[in-house]
């Protein structure tokens, strides 16, 4: 369950008109930071980074499933059911959320160390294409502009 902090970033983020994957951003800000205050770990930086949007998700975010060319199929499939979650507050099973905690609780810190997620973004963005690469720098800079003429 996210903390409630989070969730009122989240809705201050959604009231500006920022994008999901803005918002989502709080969601893995969070979760790089339980990994970092030792309440459970992480096996990789893009673990820590998939628990955070899956909360999201599920919190509501209206975030797209990954690309098909991008990721497995299991993976899409597992975003398109927290998104579906996102409606449902069923109390979550016990044994199920202990299971993964205590799962969690045996994987490294590492995975939230300023290299780790250097290192992930890096190849994130090599991964990239020249085109998303200007398409995203276009898009900040048009954020930028719009949040200079609102203050």
């Amino acid at each position: 369950m996210p903390e409630q902090e989070t969730l009122e970033r989240v809705r201050e983020d959604a009231a500006e008109g920022k994008a999901p994957s803005t918002q989502a951003g709080e969601f893995v800000r969070e979760e790089i930071e339980h990994i970092r205050e030792g309440k459970h770990g992480a096996r990789s930086a893009k673990q820590a980074i998939a628990i955070g949007l899956s909360k999201a998700r599920r919190a509501g975010v209206k975030l797209p499933p990954p690309k098909a060319s991008k990721t497995s199929a299991s993976t899409r499939q597992k975003a398109m059911s927290d998104s579906k979650a996102a409606g449902n507050r069923h109390k979550p099973s016990s044994k199920r959320s202990r299971a993964t905690l205590n799962a969690l609780k045996k994987e490294g810190k590492a995975a939230a160390s300023k290299k780790a997620l250097s290192k992930q973004a890096h190849s994130s963005a090599s991964k990239r294409t020249l085109k998303e690469g200007s398409a995203a720098g276009k898009k900040a800079a048009k954020t930028r502009a719009s949040e200079a003429r609102r203050k």
